[in-house]
């Protein structure tokens, strides 16, 4: 399978199934985004040397997979937003009957109106934490301008993380499923940090 995903990286698909598994995950967050966003960069790294420790020779394609998963999320995110925006009374009670999705609507915009969103980019590594926070911040109505920024900045910085996953553990023990395991690893040791964190963050607010 790394052989064909390395492969499509000669052409143009491998951005376009990235960016539409990333664009999907926001309502589908067992679609395995991450996997082939590591897998894909491993790929790439392997087709430009980068698995030998050469000079790549195809940094646009690095590139273009962060634009394609950067971009993708922060689409992701603004659809469901706007459909959470327009859900009306009958997503306001299913928010409400869930204490989970009560608090994270709660903690989100206390995070917002303060003027920080380090809880969107956190939650964007959390597993289902970007779906979480996206349909929470639509249903509350919260200011796109306090949100999309926020969320950029969380869908930049989960595929930069991802990517260089894939390519470094490429350069560093071969394009191999080795090095897309361990990847995949760092990958979901990063998503257990982040819960934990923002598990932790209201016991730390209530202590101070």
């Amino acid at each position: 399978m790394l052989e064909s995903v390395r492969s499509l990286t000669a052409g143009p698909w491998i951005y376009a199934m990235v960016a539409l598994s990333v664009l999907l995950d926001v309502f589908l967050p067992v679609l395995p985004s991450g996997v082939l966003v590591i897998t894909a960069a491993t790929a790439v790294a392997a087709g430009s040397g980068a698995a030998t420790g050469n000079v790549p020779h195809q940094v646009p394609d690095i590139v273009f997979l962060i634009l394609s998963a950067a971009t993708a999320s922060v689409l992701g995110d603004l659809v469901a937003y706007r459909l959470a925006w327009r859900g009306g009374e009958r997503l306001d009670r299913a928010i409400a009957r869930s204490r989970r999705l009560t608090t994270a609507q709660e903690r989100l915009g206390v995070a917002l109106a303060r003027g920080g969103g380090a809880l969107v980019v956190l939650a964007r590594f959390a597993p289902a934490g970007r779906s979480v926070v996206s349909l929470c911040a639509g249903a509350a109505h919260r200011r796109a301008r306090d949100f999309l920024p926020w969320s950029a900045l969380a869908g930049l910085s989960w595929a930069v993380y991802s990517v260089a996953l894939g390519y470094f553990g490429a350069q560093w023990l071969g394009a191999t499923w080795l090095a897309t395991g361990v990847s995949l690893v760092a990958l979901f040791a990063a998503g257990a940090g982040a819960t934990y964190l923002m598990r932790r963050e209201p016991e730390t607010s209530e202590a101070s």
